[in-house]
């Protein structure tokens, strides 16, 4: 449904009660109501629009996935921290000194470091707002707001354990480069951290509203997921580097995966290592924002009717 607002005049006071309200309030055309609901005509109206009318309850959704996630935990947001670390040391001892995979003369826990920071962000916003409908279904059931709220404030409260990450990086990168003196130096396309967030955030959530979508009917697919996510991962250059992909159709299957393009940007930019070509980041950037078009489109097809089947 949609919200219109207008601009009519408050009832006066001889209209307070319900029935006086609702007599009088007859007699008034529809242009004049300071609140008009009506059924959505068409998919291709996305209403992005009531996303700003409804800003201050995006933050407080932003706020309360800060709050809540880590609540009644003894380390809190120390977390954020650990667990790159700790997966960070276990990939460097499994790949880097059993598997003897190389990383293109990165030292090995930068290397697997900037790889996690990227995935870390990309895959924690993609599982929760797969659970959109599910997690949320005591809320949608009673009262009115743009669903899309809610994976909007996901991927946005997810920046703020990036950002704990990417500091957490950065020391690392500032402490090889210091005391090991690696020939490592972060150049201009470490600018495209931006665009490089934006093309996370839009491939995390149009995967996650089609999930969501989906599961909503089909709860199969949330068992799925986390088989997928790991398979993901090592479609996507974290673990090795993109050069050790020779030809055939892994070399196209891999560059088909938009995420192995923000995550070889990532490194290069900021190790000076890696592959980047403009044409791959122009079609990650686009395969993720026409994706997310069409997710949310499914998105608010669903939106209408999934209370009767979740």
């Amino acid at each position: 449904m949609s919200i219109v607002q207008t601009n009519r005049k408050p009832f006066s006071p001889t209209q307070s009660t319900a029935t006086g309200a609702f007599a009088e309030s007859a007699n008034y055309p529809e242009d004049e109501w300071t609140l008009v609901i009506r059924p959505f005509d068409s998919l291709l109206n996305l209403r992005l629009d009531e996303i700003w009318q409804y800003r201050d309850l995006l933050t407080l959704f932003v706020r309360r996935d800060c709050v809540a996630f880590y609540k009644q935990t003894i380390l809190g947001p120390l977390w954020y921290i650990l667990q790159p670390m700790m997966m960070t040391i276990v990939f460097t001892l499994v790949f880097s000194k059993i598997a003897r995979i190389g990383t293109d003369g990165i030292p090995p826990i930068l290397f697997y470091l900037a790889g996690i920071t990227c995935w870390a962000y990309f895959s924690e916003c993609l599982v929760r707002t797969s659970d959109t409908f599910v997690a949320n279904q005591h809320l949608f059931g009673k009262v009115y707001f743009p669903r899309i709220l809610v994976p909007l404030s996901i991927v946005a409260s997810g920046l703020i354990k990036f950002v704990i990450q990417f500091f957490v990086f950065a020391a690392a990168l500032v402490l090889m480069v210091w005391y090991r003196d690696c020939p490592l130096r972060i150049n201009a396309y470490a600018l495209l951290l931006p665009v490089l967030i934006l093309v996370m955030a839009m491939l995390a959530m149009a995967f996650g509203l089609i999930i969501s979508a989906l599961t909503s009917k089909y709860r199969d697919l949330k068992f799925a997921l986390t088989f997928g996510i790991q398979l993901w991962m090592y479609a996507t250059p974290i673990v090795y580097p993109m050069s050790m992909i020779g030809g055939g159709k892994w070399k196209y299957l891999i560059r088909a995966n938009p995420m192995s393009h923000v995550v070889e940007t990532f490194k290069f930019g900021f190790l000076g290592q890696g592959m980047f070509s403009w044409w791959h980041l122009g079609y990650a950037s686009s395969f993720a924002a026409l994706l997310l078009y069409f997710a949310i489109m499914i998105f608010n097809r669903v939106e209408r009717t999934f209370m009767d089947s979740v």
